[in-house]
């Protein structure tokens, strides 16, 4: 009985390797542990946060401390040829001064303004997370992609070695035309070139999963034959738009971009009213005088206190204020557009993925027929081949209809599960538990 090369090679293909492999949240920990995009959005959302601290430390008292020394010449006479009297004064100055604003609306606006800041970079980081989620999980299933795509490659390659053996066999025994023998020979090379690319772009795929958890490849455990062909729930597109709107986190950071930007023209504005400072000033200054021909005669300064309120009242800066009221209004009319440009990408997303998972469960389902198909017309082409009533060309044909099938029934078996949490991210409900789902599809 012939052996049916590419059929065996796709069966082989479904057991899970030998040995340990890893799993999908064995990939995920990695990676949370080591990915630098998510580093760099948790030490940006660190940096931020520092800027409420600092917003708030301009309305908390200020102590400065000084000390200075100045010297000063008293003057020379001259007698006889000789330098007589020249001497100098030094004071010194040390003092403690407390400084308190007691009125200054623009203090409390950039205050509101860096803490809408910070909560915005707090909504990009969760959204830094849970794109964590889907980063990873299509990185590895892009190395499960490559890998069924380099099993098909193989398979395909050796199906129509196969092939060509078989042609120049029978040619040689005069059985059938060089024709065939020149089509399998073709096929066959090409199938060759095919497997080199897809091991290239195998080596690619594990690079990106590695660039994100920061570890090689290893072996990976594949999806299960078995895989749950679940609609979304709730079948309402209208109800995943609504959910998205309200809690996709990149929308709640541009909402606080808003907010912050509004809090920004608050503090411009400000610059028009007067402001209210107290100060305490506590001090002591000591002088004394030194002559090149006498002792020094020393003064002692005593300690004396200022208290004050000083007012500031702002009457012309040359149109700096108005100005900068200006740019305040333009940034947070950009800050509006960004936020509407992403209401209505997410809407968009959103829309596209709940469709992505529908149409995705059918073409599971109809490549799944397909391969079934693919494979039944292979092993009927080649009985009638043997028999003559079938070509060279449409054994060919069959064998790369067989690869065709099984390569898309590969592919949309992935994208069905990324589709499925890119649905969930747009939503903004996606987290760990998610991941384990998937984990759980995994042998």
């Amino acid at each position: 009985m012939r052996l049916k090369l590419l059929t065996l090679a796709l069966a082989l293909s479904a057991f899970p390797l030998a040995g340990h492999s890893e799993d999908l949240l064995d990939a995920y920990r990695e990676a949370r542990a080591n990915d630098p995009v998510l580093s760099q959005a948790e030490a940006t959302r660190l940096a931020t946060g520092e800027g409420v601290a600092q917003a708030r430390a301009v309305m908390l008292p200020q102590l400065n401390g000084s000390f200075g020394l100045t010297q000063q010449e008293t003057g020379n006479s001259v007698a006889s040829g000789a330098i007589q009297g020249n001497g100098h004064s030094r004071t010194r100055q040390v003092s403690a001064t407390l400084n308190q604003s007691i009125v200054d609306l623009s203090q409390w606006a950039n205050l509101s303004a860096a803490r809408s800041q910070a909560s915005s970079q707090d909504s990009t980081y969760e959204a830094a997370l849970q794109t964590l989620y889907v980063r990873v999980t299509t990185a590895y299933f892009g190395v499960l992609t490559s890998q069924d795509a380099l099993v098909f490659a193989k398979a395909n390659e050796d199906a129509y070695k196969e092939a060509y053996d078989q042609a120049d066999q029978r040619f040689k025994v005069g059985l059938s035309a060089v024709t065939d023998v020149y089509q399998a020979k073709s096929y066959y090379e090409l199938a060759k070139a095919q497997t080199i690319a897809a091991q290239n772009t195998l080596n690619d795929a594990k690079e990106a999963l590695t660039q994100i958890t920061g570890r090689p490849v290893t072996d990976l455990k594949k999806l299960r034959e078995d895989l749950p062909l679940a609609p979304p729930n709730p079948a309402d597109p209208d109800a995943w738009v609504q959910a998205s709107l309200k809690s996709n986190a990149t929308i709640q950071a541009y909402q606080y971009n808003v907010e912050a930007a509004e809090h920004s023209i608050d503090a411009a504005r400000a610059g028009h009213l007067p402001t209210l400072n107290a100060t305490v000033s506590r001090g002591k200054e000591t002088t004394w005088f030194e002559q090149a021909s006498a002792a020094g005669l020393r003064g002692n300064g005593q300690y004396g206190t200022t208290v004050g309120l000083s007012v500031n009242i702002p009457i012309f800066s040359g149109g700096a204020t108005q100005s900068r009221v200006r740019q305040s209004i333009y940034q947070r009319d950009e800050a509006q557009d960004s936020l509407e440009s992403t209401r209505r990408q997410v809407v968009r997303n959103t829309l596209n993925y709940y469709r992505s998972v529908l149409s995705g469960i059918s073409q599971v389902e109809a490549n799944k027929a397909s391969v079934e198909s693919g494979q039944k017309a292979l092993e009927a082409t080649r009985a009638g081949f043997d028999v003559g009533t079938q070509t060279m060309l449409n054994v060919l044909n069959a064998i790369q209809t067989l690869t065709q099938a099984e390569s898309s029934y590969s592919q949309s078996r992935h994208a069905l599960v990324l589709d499925q949490l890119q649905l969930k991210q747009s939503a903004g409900s996606i987290d760990l538990k998610d991941m384990e789902l998937v984990n759980t599809m995994l042998q």
